[in-house]
């Protein structure tokens, strides 16, 4: 019995010497959780405080654009405009998608407003009266007729898709349609800032060697598509057996089954009622790409080529059966 209370009062300090290990354990967990809570705060604040610095300085950066194309001075103008799209490109990362969507609609509207000025203030030909030439007399000898020409690449029907098109005034589509089995080819000059539509080929390497404003791939089969920096978006749709190499802001690809994807993209690149796609870095170049890049407002160092949305699949515990990544040993690095 003596023993036992003796015994209590060590039992006693050793139950009090307990009770503030799990006080200060519950205590720090709760300073823990308040740092976190207080670190969020700063991060969200640091983020709104960005978003409303996008938003004054894009909004100024539009405003002396417009009225620079006001004004006629389309050279600075466009310059400003490259400006507002590095802008955008760079604040993707902390902007909400309904902001970077503005922004990307605005950009467009820009670019086509800046091609319809373009076209506006061309210099017209001077209309001259010109005498008619009598008809020559048939020579007996016959001239050998000449070989027909293959048509040039030349601006190609809207598909009715993108903010650019189907606007009065807007710049034209160019692109190449219908070939089959051929080598086709557009450079910087005719690709500048460009609406550019491929369709209905087949078996063809098409190089694109520019900066173009959107590009879209239709219809195609069998084809190989080499496509410098596009300031803004891309679709590919309704292709199959293709080999693609895309530099670009977005890219959505819709029915399109058993083609390789080589993609330099600032968003996340989404595909739909898809196949047997695969996805590898972009790794196509060529002289004067850098100055492209640079044209376009795209950022070298970002590239989200291995994060794929496929509106066809939900589940998020599971990935998607319909694309993948290109093992590395077997990614092309030589192009030519």
């Amino acid at each position: 019995m003596e023993a036992a209370r003796a015994a209590a009062p060590g039992a006693e300090r050793g139950a009090a010497a307990v009770l503030p290990e799990r006080l200060q354990r519950r205590e720090a967990e709760r300073l823990q959780g308040a740092e976190r809570q207080r670190q969020r705060r700063e991060a969200r604040v640091v983020e709104e405080e960005r978003s409303e610095f996008f938003i004054a300085a894009f909004a100024r950066e539009r405003e002396a654009v417009e009225g620079l194309l006001a004004a006629g001075a389309l050279e600075e103008a466009a310059a400003r405009l490259q400006g507002l799209q590095k802008l955008l490109t760079e604040s993707v990362r902390f902007l909400a998608a309904y902001e970077v969507r503005q922004g990307q609609e605005a950009v467009a509207r820009l670019q086509s407003d800046l091609g319809a000025r373009r076209q506006q203030l061309q210099p017209k030909k001077k209309f001259a009266f010109r005498t008619l030439k009598k008809e020559a007399a048939p020579s007996c000898e016959s001239r050998p007729a000449e070989p027909a020409r293959p048509p040039a690449a030349s601006p190609a029907p809207a598909p009715g898709y993108g903010p650019a098109e189907g606007e009065p005034g807007g710049p034209p589509l160019c692109g190449f349609s219908g070939f089959e089995d051929e080598e086709l080819e557009l450079g910087p000059a005719e690709l500048l800032q460009r609406d550019v539509l491929l369709s209905e080929l087949r078996g063809c390497r098409v190089r694109l060697r520019g900066n173009a404003n959107t590009l879209r791939v239709r219809d195609c089969r069998g084809c190989t598509v080499l496509c410098g920096p596009v300031s803004t978006s891309v679709l590919v749709d309704g292709c199959s057996d293709c080999l693609l190499a895309l530099a670009c802001q977005q890219l959505r690809t819709h029915r399109t089954r058993s083609s390789l994807f080589y993609v330099q993209v600032t968003s996340r690149a989404v595909i739909e009622d898809c196949t047997k796609v695969s996805f590898a870095p972009y790794t196509w170049s060529y002289p004067g790409i850098e100055r492209d890049f640079e044209s376009s407002g795209l950022d070298r160092n970002r590239n989200n080529w291995n994060l794929v949305d496929d509106f066809d699949w939900l589940a998020s515990d599971m990935p998607s059966p319909n694309w993948s990544l290109i093992p590395e040993q077997e990614r092309i690095n030589c192009w030519e």
